[in-house]
């Protein structure tokens, strides 16, 4: 009888495995774009896991006498001013590029998540007060707000990833109070209340699980905006500061000054940067595709 219910066990095991795989080759399929994009995603994050394995070369070694070498077999992007491997550096920036951007986006979230269930879920004093410094914060721009941050915490890996996060904070918390003042209204939430379950249970046990699809599709969003918004502040020389290896100082350094002498110093962190942004945003969509109703077919 045991054997019986074993190999049922593994019958009913082996045709989920299957149905998985069918479903996911039918979303890869059908978004495709998508797809592409979580490859593209996937990629710079194995590369900056294994940074050390792929890259060769130290990337804060200086070489002067190897300085602005053209890509060879021995630096196959070339090395900047300093004679420092290009394909080192741009290979360990994905690290800082990802740490920032997934850093923010966390930070910025979690935060958001805070304020906008707080705010929609209580309601009355508490929402005006939240909505009023929401909508200060959200009247400047994502890279000035960023910039205004940075100037005034300084250059360093947790402030940058602090600077980032604070702008984010008043789009998650819209979003999140949104949907917050639409579930509040619903069947299951009277009759949460009815059995006499406490407002704070009911918002983080019922309501905020409901709120994490359309905050997984923002915050996926969010991400490219995030590595391009350190990019940004890098070349304006407010980001990760040196000698550490960042895509948008990269940029920063060589711009002006090599574009034509050495265009490699200008063309590779340009195309790392795009990829990594291009890749964020079509898995964004293609998430937002499957997890929004109001998408489908």
């Amino acid at each position: 009888m045991d054997a019986i219910n074993y190999d049922s066990e593994l019958r009913r095991a082996g045709a989920n495995a299957t149905h998985g795989w069918r479903r996911l080759v039918f979303l890869a399929g059908r978004h495709l774009l998508g797809s592409i994009g979580l490859v593209i995603m996937a990629l710079f994050v194995l590369t900056a896991l294994f940074a050390d394995v792929i890259a060769r070369i130290d990337p804060l070694t200086v070489d002067s006498a190897h300085a602005l070498a053209r890509p060879s077999s021995l630096h196959w992007m070339g090395t900047d001013s300093f004679g420092r491997d290009v394909f080192s550096r741009i290979i360990h920036g994905a690290r800082i590029s990802l740490a920032v951007g997934l850093g923010s986006t966390a930070l910025g979230a979690s935060i958001g998540v805070i304020v906008g269930l707080t705010s929609g879920y209580l309601s009355g004093w508490v929402d005006l007060v939240f909505q009023r410094v929401t909508d200060i914060l959200q009247a400047l721009p994502l890279l000035v707000l960023a910039l205004v941050m940075t100037t005034a915490l300084g250059p360093s890996l947790p402030n940058v990833i602090i600077a980032i996060a604070i702008p984010l904070i008043p789009t998650v918390s819209r979003v999140i109070r949104a949907n917050t003042l639409a579930l509040r209204e619903l069947p299951f939430v009277e009759a949460a209340k009815s059995i006499g379950m406490s407002e704070t249970r009911i918002a983080l046990r019922h309501v905020l699980p409901n709120t994490l699809a359309p905050l997984i599709v923002l915050a996926t969003a969010q991400l490219g905006s995030t590595i391009l918004t350190e990019a940004s502040l890098s070349f304006l020389g407010l980001g990760i500061p040196e000698p550490y290896p960042s895509w948008g100082r990269m940029l920063s350094e060589s711009a002006a000054e090599y574009v034509r002498t050495a265009p490699w110093l200008v063309i590779f962190p340009g195309i790392a940067i795009s990829l990594a942004v291009f890749g964020t945003n079509l898995f964004g969509d293609a998430l937002r595709d499957i997890l929004d109703p109001r998408q489908r077919s």
